[in-house]
């Protein structure tokens, strides 16, 4: 996949169809540009009726161009395209670049034309940025095949926009802030290449630091997802994301359903992701501009220097109102402060050192500031008065920021006196701000990436009990309901659920009339609750369908006797299956459970206050299934109601620990049916003795028969591999258990590395052995499963402790083409033949994920590793720096077996 789309942005030639003399032509713009902007390759112009296109010799066709061409730009009429595509197949041209629009913006006639060109590219092996789009630019190869009016400038940022028009006017805008790319890309349709392949490339681009991204909508949730999963943690990914879906807005049967508009639901498929999303152009480049120049706050306390109350006062507001903290300083910061300060200064943070400040007074507070331990960042603010240096304070400020692990941002405001200053600093690595509230937003918004990084190297603890779903019965529930004709639960059903994936449910029966309703509340006891039994009716209350507070058999007749006669007037076409009576529960807490099926990311957890007013509160919080509990705990506590849930004012609160658990059964009722188009369990009742569900809906989608080993497509983040768990046994007897790795295995494996010997650490990391971090160890615990596998060897031994003896891994390549493998056993354990079961079993999933090829590089002197690879039909190839490289095809013509 690399070497493909090298040939677009990478290209030793070019070829122009449509490339024109008229200077009004986008054929003519796209040639001029190519010629014009230091491309140092071939570029043919194809025109079947000229002889020679702005001096170059022109070509009727593709196929009479003398060369093979690696990149083809195409701004031909759309009707014209499908045919030009198999003529470059045809020619072996190695990418695409389709300028034209009018295909699935134009209808179904539009819509044909492209999936033929779709089958054309596919059929040819080649790949295909567009159509509509405006092109791309890659300055370090001074390729600008766009009909822009500008060429980029150098830099490290990689752009990607849905939007040709906006384009331009970044190109534009770029040029005047001085601001450089490594890569400028218009995709347009993303008919092919889109978001994800594009982040998988510029991620491993040594040019590209940050990736921008103008993002209009998504086709490949899960694949974007992936791949920002995968670079985030080491190359920023910002986005501007506009537009709102119909979807999002429309009021639905669900509590749910209305609280988890698509927006939010990107909100928070970017966190997951670890991407940072930004409201304006602006904000786009200032951050990416701010964290290349800058450390990563670790929290979000911020110290503001300023010498004129104002400003501090307006940073100190957006601060506040945004989710930020000031800084609270130490008293040994304040005694620093009083001893260099003017008597008059502020006291406090802000620290306003007055008008009259000198560079020398702005570099000793920001220096005591910075040493202060409550402080993670310090905004400089500088008004130019007459008695200001801006110049040479801003040298000062640079001079601090070269030995600081702290963020450091300034505010020069005003012009003319100050914007020497303003360069000095941009210069030095210090980002400037023409208004203290942009500063303020940038540095929260750094802030928000670093947690969302963090939790991304979250080690998840292990669930406070087992968790096994009974999935049979669940699923004989959700079958009765589709035989029945139906695709909403009943009352009864919905807890049957739930009870299924270990949500607490009270005793219920569903009765037919008065008498039954009398004799089941005294075998029940009371006080009762009786509700309306109706697959149709979802809101009870709204039709008189809810009866509480029952405290005898005869309040209990007349209560079901109101119900029938309110629901009968009020939802006179409704099916009755009965009243279903259950005794309440007091509790102190209303929560709220809730999944949705997002159009665009699929199954969305949503968590929060619950009870009749849950759309007046707003009170909820979403997160991406599967769940565990590190990403289950943060969902509960950033609800407003969380400080209630700990416990106020001498009243209990609930088990946490046990809300969070039950949070990560209830998403693996997601993962597990993707029949369920929307659940609302409200009220879920809870206290310090534990919780109920009062009430839950389910609705469910139209059937689709589940596809052999795609039973996790409808998720945007891979669950665990399950399948992949495997009983094995040692040369010895021992018995092991070979599974994939989880974020949880993040002791044992730091357990097994630090009691490997030294020359199992030198042939594992070639004679380099790192220091076993936590940021390592995530690393190799928390992976994606879509294009990393790592499977562990776990016993128990004689005290009935877990450990882990082995491990191998595959990590594939972003298209899942090929995948590099390595393996290392604890060397108590070797000479078990734990190796080989490992190999064997690591290449059995590699062809199960359809990986064409695997490969391995070790050291020439590790002659087990070269024996092993060699009796498995892998070709040796020594390489320098004394290792061998080892290479095996994959035939996935074999059924995957665990056995």
């Amino acid at each position: 996949m690399i070497p493909q789309l090298d040939k677009i942005f990478k290209p030793k030639n070019v070829a122009v169809i449509g490339a024109s003399n008229r200077e009004e032509s986008v054929g003519f713009a796209l040639m001029q540009n190519l010629l014009t902007s230091g491309f140092k390759g071939d570029v043919f112009p194809i025109n079947a009726k000229a002889k020679t296109i702005q001096g170059v010799k022109a070509y009727a066709s593709i196929k009479e161009v003398p060369k093979k061409v690696d990149l083809v730009v195409i701004s031909t009429p759309a009707s014209t395209v499908p045919g030009l595509v198999e003529e470059c197949g045809q020619a072996g041209v190695g990418g695409l670049l389709v300028i034209s629009a009018g295909f699935a913006e134009a209808g179904e006639e539009g819509h044909k034309m492209l999936e033929e060109v779709q089958k054309t590219i596919a059929k040819y092996g080649m790949r295909m940025i567009g159509p509509n789009c405006l092109g791309f630019i890659n300055p370090n190869k001074g390729l600008n095949a766009t009909f822009a009016s500008n060429m980029a400038p150098k830099g490290k940022i990689a752009f990607i926009s849905q939007s040709g028009a906006l384009c331009t006017s970044i190109l534009d805008w770029a040029a005047d802030q001085n601001i450089g790319f490594s890569h400028f890309v218009s995709i347009g349709s993303m008919s092919d290449i889109g978001f994800a392949e594009l982040i998988d490339y510029f991620g491993t681009d040594p040019h590209t630091s940050s990736i921008l991204i103008y993002m209009e909508s998504i086709k490949s949730a899960r694949r974007f997802m992936s791949a920002a999963r995968s670079f985030s943690r080491t190359k920023p990914i910002i986005v501007l994301k506009s537009g709102k879906s119909d979807e999002g807005g429309q009021a639905t049967m669900s509590h749910t359903g209305s609280l988890a508009g698509e927006d939010i639901v990107f909100d928070e498929a970017f966190k997951r992701a670890g991407v940072i999303r930004v409201d304006t152009i602006s904000q786009l480049f200032d951050c990416a501009q701010t964290l290349a120049m800058q450390p990563r706050p670790r929290g979000n306390r911020l110290a503001i220097i300023t010498n004129a109350g104002g400003p501090g006062v307006l940073a100190t507001d957006y601060l506040m109102n945004n989710g930020g903290a000031l800084a609270q300083l130490s008293d040994a910061t304040y005694k620093k402060l009083n001893d260099m300060l003017p008597a008059a200064w502020s006291h406090g943070n802000p620290i306003d050192v007055l008008g009259d400040a000198t560079p020398e007074t702005y570099r000793k507070t920001l220096e005591i500031a910075l040493a202060d331990k409550g402080v993670d960042g310090v905004l400089t603010i500088l008004t130019p008065q007459s008695m200001t240096d801006p110049t040479a304070a801003a040298k000062e400020l640079v001079k601090m920021a070269k030995s600081s692990h702290k963020t450091i941002l300034a505010t020069w405001m005003g012009s003319g006196r100050v914007n020497e200053g303003r360069d000095i600093l941009e210069d030095g690595g210090v980002p400037n701000y023409l208004y203290p509230e942009s500063a303020v937003d940038v540095f929260l918004k750094m802030y928000h990436y670093s947690n969302n990084i963090k939790l991304l190297q979250e080690t998840p603890a292990e669930v406070p009990h087992k968790f096994t779903p009974n999935k049979n019965s669940a699923w004989r529930v959700i079958r009765s309901v589709y035989e029945d004709g139906r695709k909403q639960l009943t009352e009864k059903e919905a807890k049957d659920l739930m009870s299924c994936y270990g949500l607490p449910v009270g005793k219920y029966k569903i009765v037919k009339d008065a008498a039954q309703a009398a004799d089941f509340s005294k075998e029940v006891g009371y006080p009762l609750v009786m509700k309306i039994a109706s697959p149709d009716i979802a809101h009870k209350t709204e039709v008189g369908g809810v009866e509480v507070g029952i405290t005898s058999a005869k309040a209990a007749e007349e209560a079901f006797n109101r119900i029938m006669e309110s629901v009968k007037k009020h939802k006179p076409k409704a099916r009755i299956e009965g009243v279903l009576v259950e005794k309440m529960a007091s509790k102190t807490f209303e929560l709220l459970f809730g999944c949705k099926k997002d159009p665009i990311f699929g199954p969305v957890v949503v968590f929060g206050q619950g009870g009749v007013a849950v759309e007046v509160y707003k009170d909820t919080q979403l997160g991406f299934p599967p769940l565990n509990m590190a990403l289950a705990k943060p969902i509960i506590e950033k609800t407003r109601i969380y400080p209630l849930l700990q416990g106020y004012r001498g009243k209990e609160g609930v088990d946490l620990d046990e809300l969070a658990s039950l949070l990560v059964n209830f998403s693996y009722l997601a993962v597990d049916f993707p029949e369920i188009k929307e659940i609302d369990v409200n009220p879920f009742v809870m206290d310090g003795k534990g919780g109920l569900v009062l009430d839950a809906h389910v609705v469910l989608d139209d059937y689709k028969p589940r596809e052999r080993g795609r039973e996790y497509e409808h998720m945007v983040i891979s669950p665990y591999p399950e399948k992949y768990v495997k009983k094995g046994m040692l040369k010895s007897g021992k018995k092991v258990l070979l599974r994939p790795i989880r974020p949880e295995d993040e002791p044992l494996e730091k357990e097994m590395l630090e009691n490997l010997s030294e020359e199992s650490m030198h042939f594992r990391f070639f004679g380099n052995p790192p220091k076993i971090t936590h940021e390592l160890l995530v690393r190799f615990t928390q992976i994606d499963y879509d294009r990393e596998m790592s499977i562990i060897a776990e016993i128990e031994d004689d005290e009935g402790k877990k450990k882990m003896i082995g491990v191998s891994r595959i990590i594939a390549d972003a298209w899942g083409e090929k995948a590099e493998f390595s393996i290392v056993v604890s060397d108590e354990w070797q000479n078990q033949e734990l190796g080989s079961e490992l190999t064997d079993y690591t290449l059995e999933i590699a062809r199960d994920k359809g990986i064409k090829k695997i490969y391995a590089v070790t050291l020439q002197n590790n002659a087990k590793m070269s024996n092993m690879f060699k009796q498995r039909g892998f070709t040796i190839k020594k390489e320098e720096l004394n290792t061998i490289r080892a290479e095996l095809e994959l035939h996935s013509s074999m059924p995957f077996s665990k056995e």
